[in-house]
C-alpha cells in the first residue's frame, strides 16, 4: 500500500476528473446507491472480505467509539458494504446518501478520500474543501485500500469524522487497521488452502484400502482410516489418543528399530481384538521432523491373503484356461464338460483321472473359472516334481528357524497361498505315504500348521486332485492311502485318451494349425495326404499334448513333418494303414478307383467332406463318382 505524498497534485488531478465525468459540485446524494437485489449480490461477492475485516473495524471503533467518527468498508469498486459509527454522525451521513449501498468512487461522489484512495492505490486523507462536493466540506476522511496476497485491490477501508476532527494520526489508524485485514486474509487464505489440503489428503487416505494409522512416540494412536477401522473392528473415536499396544503389543520394539534405522516392513502378525483371529501384512515406517528426528511412525496393514493373491496374480498363480478351451465335440468330451460345469461352485474335492497329455489342469482351471473363486487364486502344485523333504513345507509352509537355510520371517506354503480359491495337487499319486497322512488331516481340519509353528490357520480351499495312475490299483498296492482316496474322490472326472475319442483328432488338428500358425507368423500349411491320413489313424500315446507338438512341427516345417509316428504305437490294423491304405489286384482304373471310394468312406465312417479331402476330390466330384457307381 502506498502513502501519498504529493497530496496538493493528487487532489488537483481528481478534481479536473470530477468536471470530466459531470459531477455536480451542489449535488449531495451520490449518483449510484444500490438496493436490493444488486446490493445482496454485491454483498455475497464480498462475503468473505466483510468477515474478516468487521471485527478489525469494531475493534477499531472501541477506541474510536463517542469520538465522532464512523468506519466505511467498501469494495474494490467504492460501494459501501458495512458501516460502524457514533450513531449521530451515521445519521447526519445517511442525510446525504452516505449509506450501505453507495457508490463512494469519484465518477459517484467526486473527489473524496475512498474514491481517490481506490484510484491512486494508495492511502489517502481528504478534509474540508478538498471535497469536490460542497456539502462533503463538513467532513475529514481518511481512506486505505486492502489488497488480496496477490496485491490486487479487494475493498477500502474509511474512517470519516467531522471536519475539525482532522489530525494526521486517524490515517495512520486506518493503515494500521488494513495492514491487521491484509495479514488475516493471508491467515485466512492458508488455513483454507491447509483445511483443502487435509481434506484431500483425508479423502485419499480413506479411500485407500490399506490399513493406515499414525502413531506417536509415546505410542498413542494419533490418526487412523476407516480400512484400518474395519479391519481392526474398531470406531475412530474409540482408538483416537489412545494406546496402540491393544493392535502392536511390540510397538516399542517396532519404535527402536526404526530409531536406529532397520527397517521393519512385510512382518506377518496376528490380531485378536475382534470377533476372531485376524492375520495382517504390516509396514512400519518413521516420521520425522525437519532436523531429522523421529516424532511417530505410520503404520499400514493388509490383509495377509490379500498380499498371496497380489504375489499369485504377479507369479503366474491364476487360471487362464476356460471350457471354451477345451477343444471337442466328442460325446465324451461334452459329457465331461457338462459336468464339470455342474460342479464349479461346489466346494467338494475333485479327482481328474486320465492318461498324461490328456489336459486335466485345463479341465481343473476351467472348473474354477466358471466357479465363485474365480476372482482368487489357483494355485498349483506338482506333487512328482518336488524332492519328498521339501513336499510338506511347499504344502504347509514354514516358521523362520524351522530348519537350516528357512527363509527369515518365514514363508506361507501353497494352502494358505490358495486361501479363499482353488489348490490343483497335480500328479497326487506321486505323493509320499507319510505326507497323504498330513494332507488328509488338513481336508478333515480345514487348518494347517507351518512347519516348525504351532498355530493353527485357517483355510478355504477347494481341492482339485489330477492323477495319470489308477488310485484305486495304487490303494490295492498300498502306495495310496484308502481313506486320502475316498476324501479326494468326491467328485471323479474321468478324461479318456484321444484314442477313445478319434471324432475329436481333425477338429484338434484344424484348431492347433490356426493356432499355431498365428504363434508362429506363418500361413497354415496344406498337409500332405499321407501325413493327414497317419495323424487321422495315429494312436497318440502322448493325447492330446503329442499331437500339438506334432502339429507346431508340421507348421514349422510348411505342411511336412520330421514326427516319428511309431509304428509301435499302433494297433495291428492301423499299422498296415498306415503303411499301405489298400492292396490291389490288378485291375481297370475304373475299378481301382471304385474300391478306392468304397474303401475311404468306409473308413471315414461315411463322412463325404472327409473322404473328398482324402481322396484330393472336391465333394462335388465325389457325390457325381458316387451316383456313376451307384455307391448308396
Amino acid at each position: 500500500m502506498l502513502v501519498a505524498h504529493n497530496h496538493d497534485e493528487i487532489i488537483k488531478k481528481s478534481h479536473k476528473r470530477c468536471i470530466d465525468y459531470g459531477v455536480e459540485k451542489e449535488r449531495i446524494f451520490p449518483i449510484t446507491i444500490l438496493k436490493g437485489k444488486e446490493f445482496n449480490l454485491i454483498l455475497e461477492k464480498n462475503n468473505d472480505l466483510i468477515k474478516i475485516a468487521r471485527p478489525f473495524m469494531e475493534i477499531l471503533y472501541d477506541f474510536l467509539k463517542g469520538s465522532g467518527f464512523s468506519l466505511y468498508l467498501t469494495d474494490k469498486d467504492g460501494f459501501v458494504l458495512t458501516i460502524i459509527g457514533d450513531e449521530d454522525i451515521i445519521r447526519d451521513q445517511a442525510k446525504m446518501g452516505i449509506v450501505v449501498g453507495a457508490d463512494m468512487s469519484e465518477k459517484s461522489t467526486g473527489t473524496n478520500a475512498i474514491g481517490t484512495a481506490l484510484h491512486e492505490d494508495c492511502s489517502f486523507q481528504i478534509s474540508g474543501e478538498e471535497h469536490f462536493i460542497n456539502a462533503y466540506h463538513v467532513w475529514t476522511c481518511s481512506a486505505a485500500t486492502i489488497h488480496s496476497e496477490d496485491g490486487d485491490i479487494v475493498g477500502c477501508l474509511n474512517l470519516t469524522g467531522r471536519r475539525q476532527l482532522a489530525h494526521p494520526h486517524t490515517l495512520g489508524l486506518v493503515v494500521a487497521a488494513v495492514k491487521s485485514i491484509e495479514n488475516q486474509m493471508k491467515v485466512e487464505k492458508a488455513q483454507n488452502e491447509l483445511f483443502r489440503a487435509y481434506q484431500y489428503l483425508n479423502k485419499i487416505i480413506n479411500s485407500i484400502n490399506s490399513g493406515i494409522f499414525a502413531v506417536d512416540t509415546n505410542g498413542l494412536v494419533k490418526a487412523i482410516n476407516n480400512s484400518a477401522c474395519k479391519m481392526l473392528e474398531v470406531r475412530e473415536e474409540d482408538v483416537i489418543n489412545r494406546n496402540v499396544e491393544n493392535v502392536l503389543d511390540n510397538w516399542k520394539y517396532i519404535f527402536d528399530q526404526l530409531k536406529i534405522g532397520n527397517d521393519y516392513e512385510n512382518k506377518e502378525i496376528i490380531y485378536s481384538g475382534g470377533e476372531k483371529k485376524k492375520r495382517f501384512n504390516l509396514n512400519m515406517y518413521p516420521i520425522k521432523n525437519q532436523k531429522g528426528t523421529i516424532t511417530g511412525m505410520v503404520g499400514i496393514l493388509n490383509y495377509i491373503q490379500n498380499v498371496y493373491n497380489l504375489v499369485n496374480k504377479y507369479t503366474g498363480m491364476r487360471a487362464t484356461y476356460t471350457f471354451d478351451d477345451i477343444i471337442g465335440k466328442s460325446k465324451e468330451i461334452l459329457k465331461i464338460k457338462e459336468q464339470a460345469r455342474s460342479i464349479a461352485n461346489s466346494p467338494s474335492t475333485v479327482l481328474i483321472q486320465g492318461e498324461s497329455g490328456t489336459g486335466k489342469e485345463l479341465i481343473a482351471q476351467s472348473i474354477h473359472n466358471s466357479s465363485n473363486r474365480k476372482n482368487n487364486s489357483f494355485v498349483a502344485i506338482n506333487c512328482g516334481a518336488i524332492p519328498k523333504s521339501l513336499i510338506e513345507s511347499e504344502l504347509f509352509g514354514y516358521e523362520e528357524g524351522a530348519f537350516t537355510g528357512a527363509k527369515r520371517g518365514g514363508h506361507p506354503g501353497k494352502f494358505e497361498l490358495a486361501n479363499g480359491g482353488t489348490l490343483f495337487l497335480d500328479e497326487i499319486g506321486e505323493m509320499p505315504l507319510d505326507m497323504q497322512v498330513n494332507l488328509l488331516r488338513v481336508l478333515q481340519e480345514g487348518c494347517v500348521t507351518r512347519v516348525g509353528g504351532n498355530k493353527y490357520i485357517n483355510i478355504d480351499v477347494r481341492i482339485i486332485a489330477a492323477t495319470n495312475k489308477d488310485l484305486k490299483k495304487e490303494v490295492e498296492k498300498g502306495t495310496f492311502r484308502e481313506d486320502l482316496y475316498y476324501r479326494l474322490s468326491v467328485i471323479p472326472i474321468y478324461v479318456p485318451p484321444l484314442r477313445e475319442r478319434k471324432e475329436d483328432i481333425e477338429i484338434l488338428m484344424e484348431h492347433f494349425l490356426k493356432v499355431k500358425a498365428i504363434k508362429l507368423g506363418k500361413p497354415i500349411p496344406k498337409i500332405r495326404h499321407d501325413i493327414y491320413e497317419k495323424i487321422i489313424n495315429y494312436n497318440w500315446p502322448g493325447n492330446v499334448r503329442e499331437m500339438e507338438n506334432c502339429i507346431e512341427n508340421i507348421v514349422n516345417l510348411d505342411g511336412n513333418t520330421s514326427f516319428n509316428f511309431k509304428i509301435e504305437g499302433l494297433s495291428k490294423e492301423q499299422s498296415n494303414s498306415s503303411e499301405k491304405i489298400l492292396e490291389y489286384d490288378m485291375c481297370s482304373l475304373e475299378q481301382w478307383e471304385l474300391k478306392a471310394i468304397k474303401s475311404c468312406i468306409d473308413k471315414c465312417n461315411g463322412n463325404i467332406t472327409k473322404a473328398s479331402r482324402i481322396l484330393g476330390i472336391n465333394r462335388s466330384t465325389l457325390y457325381s463318382k458316387l451316383k456313376k457307381y451307384n455307391i448308396g
